[in-house]
């Protein structure tokens, strides 16, 4: 059976600790992930998180596997889980439909993001990447984020779910009574894991008791 890989991509919506969580619980799964990151969400992982990327992005998959992995970072098996690109990067894997991804996430999706994936406007490496899901039918989903939105918002959203995109707003569910923002990111990380059909243990599903 082919393992799964998964194309993560952030972009400058305010959301950073979705995307923390989420690239955590997808590395501890051993799930290979192709990550992407806008310039913009690297000034708001910084303004929401404190956490302060390296200069170059050369040394972000070893900076992104030890701050999650620790010790293990240096390993192997840990090496082949992760790989980053620049926005440019044209010849990376996720830029065409020969070597699509398994599934693809934009976490957090910006409107302008949003915007430009509907038009197949394809001009950075975030743009192409969702691209190529839509032409070859892979499963893309838009963690989208804004508040209120506007009718251009929902166009585009109507749009692209006709195509197969789930749009999926980060509204955290209250049921589960949650004591911290911990579970409440856990409560959206967990329900982006169960459309990747990737096992979670953030949250207990309703009616186990």
């Amino acid at each position: 059976m082919t393992a799964k890989v998964v194309t993560l991509a952030v972009t400058g919506a305010s959301g950073a600790p979705y995307f923390i969580q989420l690239l955590r619980s997808l590395l501890e799964s051993q799930v290979k992930v192709n990550l992407l990151l806008s310039s913009a969400a690297k000034i708001v992982i910084k303004t929401e998180l404190d956490i302060v990327l390296p200069d170059s992005e050369a040394n972000y998959k070893a900076f992104f596997l030890e701050y999650f992995l620790g010790s293990d970072a240096q390993n192997e098996d840990s090496q082949s889980l992760l790989n980053v690109y620049s926005k440019d990067e044209w010849t990376s894997p996720v830029a065409s439909g020969s070597n699509p991804s398994s599934a693809m996430i934009v976490c957090p999706c910006s409107m302008g993001t949003l915007s430009a994936i509907a038009l197949g406007a394809s001009n950075n490496l975030i743009e192409r990447a969702a691209d190529v899901m839509l032409k070859e039918r892979r499963q893309l989903i838009l963690l989208t984020r804004e508040m209120p939105f506007s009718s251009i918002h929902l166009e585009n959203m109507l749009k692209l779910s006709h195509m197969g995109v789930t749009i999926m707003p980060a509204s955290p569910g209250f049921y589960q009574q949650p004591q911290s923002v911990s579970d409440l990111v856990n409560f959206v990380v967990a329900r982006i894991l169960d459309h990747l059909d990737i096992n979670q243990s953030l949250i207990p599903r309703w009616g186990n008791n």
